[in-house]
């Protein structure tokens, strides 16, 4: 087989594969309701609280825009699991016994993750025309203007993001949790690097190109405007139309063409490059772990061969009954074995810094303690969460763990005091603060900050199987919440002022929740098992 049919063999069957699932069709529906809330103006372009009137060019840039930041964040969790996937189902071992190359096998993948991730664009510019037929600001549609900002601003992007999620999986450490944190900070630094160097070509997401072009218009309409464009998301928020402020769209010249296309030749040239490091699922490729394989088998060797020395136990063995009180202590016992799994593993820098944190806790103003080092150091066990009820799939024991006795009640409570017990011990500096300071309210949703984590961690790991989600919900509620101080989605608590109690009980009420929702998926795993 050519290897271009085997490149086109492989993105087709991934793609099959992956939009047959519920995640690519609840990720196609959110992306929808993107498109929804922005048509109905619960997303917009804000220029010092004025827009212009919603011409197809403004329509196609703002509804691009939006789902290009969407999909170049949440976008890379989509698609990063093809790798592993093989890895894990052994089709992977399967293909390396294939002629297959690796630069084949990574283009494959590559094009089916950007084939996924273009299935939402195009959802979107379709979703845009339709608000263009439903706006009646401007009935002039030009298709043009209205398609262009997903052709070259969102396309080019999500190339990007395809081939960045590739290069995540062939890296060793990257492969896990750590990289599924790592992209939250590359795609903020993302955003963030045009605009404070003010260079075009360091713009993946193309923000600059729209800012310049609807920039260099508002000094004209909008009143005493001095620079600057966002997106926001309309809470009570009344924007002000200029009525005289018709954009045509984004001027498209020769060099903001070639300009954008350099970033999907950056990503064709990239792919290669991550097939070199890509270990084609050889999994012994260390001469540690060879070494480590050839002293197991020595040493079974050996235990074999004393065991063939040894008398043949026929009449001798005796089975000796349970005591009676044998249960007594059996969830404390399977308690300290979830703590103890949690723990499993981390080296001693990873203690070094929680203890660090919980100095720093202990040691800063009642402030700080209790708001941006307790969300750091909240964000720092995030592995050992995202661990939380997909353990057993992840390691393939669910058989042996869905066996045992009494295993929901048991097990299920067991595992969630682990992670509120690791919520508490890397938290217990601005709890000591908070009681000091005798701030009941302050105490209270620091105690549901310590509960709702570690329940949204076994809710969503039960429910998908995968730590993924976790991973990156919390990455991006740890930024939105403590790090820009928005009430409601501190989980701290810091941030919410007047209104600690009523939010402190949402929380609550959402950690009951995720629990009772764990529950009912354990208990459904557990009949089909």
């Amino acid at each position: 087989m050519s290897p271009i049919r085997s490149i086109a063999a492989i993105a087709h069957a991934d793609f099959l594969e992956r939009t047959r699932r519920y995640s690519f069709l609840l990720a196609l529906l959110f992306a929808v309701f993107l498109g929804y809330a922005t048509a109905t103006g619960k997303v917009f372009l804000n220029f010092d609280e004025y827009r212009g009137v919603y011409t197809s060019g403004w329509i196609g840039t703002l509804v691009a825009m939006v789902i290009t930041c969407f999909l170049t964040l949440a976008g890379f969790y989509i698609v990063k699991n093809s790798i592993e996937r093989d890895r894990s189902t052994g089709v992977g071992q399967i293909l390396a016994a294939t002629p297959l190359s690796k630069t084949a096998y990574a283009f494959g993948k590559f094009f089916s993750n950007f084939a996924v991730l273009s299935c939402m664009v195009g959802v979107l510019a379709v979703a845009a025309l339709i608000m263009k037929l439903w706006s009646s600001e401007d009935p002039r549609i030009n298709l043009w203007a209205l398609l262009s900002p997903f052709l070259l601003l969102a396309l080019p992007a999500v190339a990007l993001t395809s081939v960045c999620a590739l290069c995540f999986e062939v890296l060793p450490l990257l492969r896990g949790g750590l990289g599924n944190v790592a992209w939250f900070f590359v795609w903020s630094f993302g955003l963030s690097a045009p605009l404070l160097s003010g260079r075009r070509w360091l713009d993946p997401v193309g923000i600059m190109t729209v800012a310049d072009s609807l920039g260099a218009e508002a000094t004209h309409y909008v009143p005493n405007y001095h620079g600057g464009m966002s997106f926001q998301i309309n809470i009570g928020q009344r924007l002000h139309v200029v009525q005289d402020w018709h954009w045509a769209g984004i001027p498209w010249g020769m060099h903001s063409v070639l300009l954008r296309l350099m970033w999907f030749a950056i990503s064709l040239v990239i792919v290669p490059l991550a097939a070199l490091v890509f270990d084609r699922f050889d999994s012994a490729t260390s001469a540690r772990r060879r070494s480590r394989a050839e002293n197991a088998i020595s040493a079974t060797a050996q235990q074999v061969s004393t065991a063939r020395n040894l008398p043949h136990p026929t009449s001798h063995i005796r089975l000796t009954p349970l005591a009676s009180t044998a249960h007594a202590s059996a969830f404390g016992r399977i308690y300290l074995a979830e703590l103890r799994l949690a723990l499993q593993g981390l080296r001693w820098w990873w203690y070094a810094v929680a203890a660090g944190l919980l100095i720093g806790q202990f040691a800063a103003p009642l402030k700080a303690s209790r708001g941006p080092l307790l969300a750091v150091a909240w964000l720092w066990p995030v592995m050992i969460w995202s661990a939380m009820g997909s353990r057993e799939s992840r390691f393939g024991t669910r058989a042996l763990l869905f066996s045992c006795a009494r295993i929901l009640p048991r097990q299920l409570l067991a595992c969630f005091l682990a992670g509120v017990t690791v919520a508490a011990l890397v938290g217990a500096g601005a709890a000591f603060r908070l009681l000091l300071a005798h701030s009941s309210s302050g105490l209270f949703a620091w105690l549901a900050g310590a509960l709702f984590l570690p329940a949204a961690a076994l809710a969503l790991g039960i429910v998908s199987g995968t730590g993924k989600p976790f991973e990156a919900l919390l990455t991006i509620a740890w930024y939105v919440g403590p790090m820009n101080h928005v009430p409601g989605f501190d989980f701290t608590g810091a941030a919410n002022g007047g209104q600690t109690i009523p939010y402190t009980l949402v929380y609550l009420v959402l950690s009951t929740a995720l629990l009772v929702a764990a529950l009912l998926f354990r208990s459904r795993q557990l009949r089909s098992a």
